[in-house]
């Protein structure tokens, strides 16, 4: 099995309130360099086959904080993992753009989204690259690799639908906060989401067994596509600590605040937004 850990990057001063897009020179704020210093030591334990990252420098650095703690173990830029090229809506306030109509389409239907302007991407097109990245680095890395991969709220929130079998349309259901982390364990036959929006979470769970393989609900070699019938054990095999649970922050950093009063569901749940 091949594990994929995606990391979103920490915040930076436009989280929230700016759609930054492909915008140069957003860097993390003093929040977001601490979040990162924070999940490089919560994963310093783990060995990581690769670190790979968005080109920007929001991720970067996220990326570099993680990297630093590994003895010069190098960040891999990969452009398809890069944020979803917004078009005029780069750079623009998210409480303007609450107020356009593509707004309520983001929502709805992303997979009809295909964003204005001459650099304006498709949700799809964002999602298809995304993914496929994913794909060709699990299949230069192996089976028995573990790596990470820094990117951004809508690209993560798109490999997850794709990772769960859900139609693009479903991804805003789905949340990714800066600097949280998502798992995803790769079989021959389907993944398997371990985590999701993890912001607390420890990692015993993810470090690889004295045989190079990685640790999991007890299964026969043979079956680790299948899935746990009854539950599982969740990875709790004898004298191994159970996983810590993940914090529940409530905060809402994604730019959620930013929807006009009444414009939001009344579900419970918070709406979804781009993400920055």
């Amino acid at each position: 099995m091949t594990t994929v850990l995606l990391v979103r990057h920490g915040l930076t001063a436009t989280t929230g309130h700016v759609l930054t897009g492909w915008t140069p020179g957003i860097p993390l704020d003093d929040r977001g360099q601490a979040q990162a210093a924070a999940l490089a030591a919560r994963l310093a334990s783990l060995p990581l086959d690769a670190i790979v990252s968005s080109p920007l420098e929001r991720c970067q650095q996220t990326a570099a904080a993680i990297a630093a703690t590994r003895d010069g173990q190098q960040v891999i830029t990969e452009d398809r993992v890069g944020e979803c090229h917004y078009g005029d809506w780069t750079g623009q306030p998210l409480k303007k753009l609450a107020r356009e109509q593509l707004w309520r389409v983001v929502q709805a239907h992303p997979s009809a989204v295909t964003f204005p302007g001459p650099d304006g991407e498709s949700m799809p097109d964002m999602q298809h690259r995304a993914v496929s990245a994913v794909r060709d680095w699990n299949a230069r890395l192996g089976k028995d690799a573990t790596y990470l991969i820094c990117s951004h709220g809508d690209v993560i929130k798109a490999i997850v639908a794709d990772s769960l079998g859900l139609h693009l349309d479903q991804c805003q259901r789905i949340q990714a906060d800066p600097c949280s982390l998502t798992v995803i364990r790769y079989t021959p036959l389907r993944p398997f989401l371990v985590r999701m929006n993890d912001r607390g979470g420890g990692v015993d769970d993810l470090m690889p067994r004295a045989d190079g393989h990685v640790r999991h609900a007890a299964q026969s070699e043979p079956a680790q596509s299948d899935a746990a019938i009854g539950g599982g054990s969740g990875g709790a095999e004898a004298g191994e600590p159970p996983n810590g649970r993940p914090e529940m922050d409530m905060d809402m950093v994604n730019g959620a605040s930013s929807i006009p009063a009444g414009a939001a569901a009344t579900s419970g749940q918070p709406p979804a937004d781009t993400q920055g």
